[in-house]
């Protein structure tokens, strides 16, 4: 990725594919849909180590207010900004966790896609989206993923490839199976946060950084 890229990733990202992706993982995780808070969105997720997750596409005063008022532990503040652009709107006692990458790809094409020898797909269909495994002949899954529909954008998560299958291409496989049932179902764009690792192979496959992902967590 060309430093010249995460300069212009820094400039911010636009609110409708921060929504998008944000009602995506939503229903990926089972989770509420979002619902609108001090000018973001708020998901209410419910678990122990993470209570709720407010996501905002910029820094903003919104960003200071929500972090002066939240009080609660375990709630997370995401801000589609680099670090050094958030941090001085954030009141004391948030975390810094590690930096997220947002992607998206206009490249979604309906067709079969490739595995190696000794696997298959499997397509299961899920609220609002689908999964899509690569199983091994014994029935072990490989690698798997899944996408979800917002609108037109196909939302990408939980790409997982098994250690003990890695190296083999069923990463960029999966990744290919999921676009072609989202275009198959009507989506033109695609989107996704990804780590450093998956960064790497989503780039490869021609995803474009659209901004960078900033979490805080209070304490």
């Amino acid at each position: 990725m060309k430093p010249s890229e995460d300069r212009d990733a820094a400039l911010g990202a636009d609110p409708d594919v921060v929504a998008a992706w944000v009602a995506g993982w939503a229903l990926s995780r089972g989770v509420p849909p979002p619902v609108a808070a001090y000018g973001g969105l708020r998901v209410d997720v419910g678990a122990p180590d993470q209570k709720a997750r407010y996501v905002f596409a910029a820094p903003s005063p919104s960003v200071e207010r929500a972090s002066r008022e939240i009080l609660e532990p375990h709630v997370f503040i995401k801000v589609a900004a680099p670090p050094e652009a958030v941090e001085p709107w954030l009141a004391e006692g948030w975390i810094l966790q590690p930096l997220g990458f947002l992607m998206t790809t206009d490249g979604l094409e309906a067709g079969g896609v490739g595995l190696p020898d000794g696997y298959r797909f499997e397509v299961d269909v899920t609220p609002g989206g689908h999964t899509v495994s690569a199983l091994a002949e014994d029935g072990e899954v490989g690698a798997n993923g899944r996408v979800l529909l917002a609108g037109t954008t196909a939302v990408f998560d939980q790409i997982i490839t098994h250690p003990d299958h890695r190296r083999r291409g069923l990463g960029r496989a999966v990744m290919g199976r999921l676009g072609a049932v989202a275009a198959e179902n009507g989506a033109t764009k695609g989107s996704l946060v990804a780590t450093p690792d998956g960064r790497a192979l989503y780039s490869t496959l021609g995803w474009r950084l659209h901004s960078l992902f900033t979490t805080f967590v209070r304490e």
